[in-house]
């Protein structure tokens, strides 16, 4: 990690915004790789059990869109856990937010062609129990063009630093969503291959994907680990950990592909 460096004014402008937009991070060569991977978890190559979840866009008149999530697929094609995302990732969280920062869990989010439904507003620390270490970032890779049409990143500036916004729980997939705008929110628009980080505090959405074009992204979510284990030792765990796992799956199939991740 000799090569990577993250400036002291890049740490201000997160800490004070709650965001920072990484330009380039991950090569071409490599981000077509990872597409391989990412594939198969889609098309259902890797099975990932009830850790997979297809939702449907709020549009009745378009019966077929949904969002495919994959959580922790990680636990389930282990090389990506030591591949060149994460670790980059890991180095550049502990920078900004303190050397405990460790992966708590990864998860895979794509937004099929005119899949027009949106990811309501939401602050991912509501999704956790009250903590007394609220530090926490979670990092969003495209792996194709992140547009205002297809999905980017909507954030809220210095939304981290006030208090937790209202969330409520939604009738069909048990999603957390608090109250948000566009007026008062930033969208980024990414290339493949560029990151942008968000506090675990810091409101955020994407619209839906109105284009032809997939929206694949890599998310990486780190945490103290005091912090990771207290919530485990109190029984909360939204990374499945009790299910059965099979970290194993298609690696065979897939050492080709690692090789250059790693």
């Amino acid at each position: 990690m000799n090569d990577l460096k993250i400036s002291q004014k890049e740490i201000q402008f997160f800490e004070e915004n709650g965001y920072l937009v990484i330009e380039n991070l991950i090569e071409a060569e490599t981000i077509e790789e990872y597409k391989k991977i990412y594939n198969d978890f889609i098309a259902g190559k890797i099975d990932v059990g009830e850790n997979r979840r297809d939702l449907k866009g709020e549009n009745k008149e378009a019966q077929k869109e949904s969002i495919t999530q994959i959580m922790v697929p990680s636990r389930y094609f282990n090389p990506l856990k030591d591949s060149e995302y994460y670790r980059k990732i890991s180095f550049i969280s502990r920078r900004l937010l303190g050397d405990d920062l460790e992966i708590d869990f990864d998860m895979f989010i794509n937004k099929p062609p005119f899949s027009d439904a949106i990811t309501p507003w939401h602050q991912d620390c509501a999704y956790w129990i009250d903590m007394p270490d609220k530090r926490a970032v979670s990092a969003w890779m495209p792996l194709d063009e992140a547009t205002l049409d297809n999905g980017c990143m909507w954030y809220v500036p210095a939304s981290h630093l006030k208090p937790m916004r209202k969330h409520t729980s939604t009738a069909k997939n048990g999603a957390l969503v608090c109250e948000g705008n566009e007026d008062e929110a930033v969208y980024i628009e990414l290339q493949p291959g560029s990151v942008v980080l968000h506090h675990g505090g810091t409101a955020h959405y994407s619209r839906g994907n109105t284009t032809n074009s997939q929206r694949r992204a890599m998310i990486v979510n780190l945490r103290p680990k005091s912090m990771i284990n207290y919530e485990r030792e109190r029984g909360f765990d939204h990374t499945g950990e009790n299910k059965v796992r099979n970290e194993n799956a298609s690696l065979t199939s897939h050492k080709k592909d690692i090789k250059k991740i790693k």
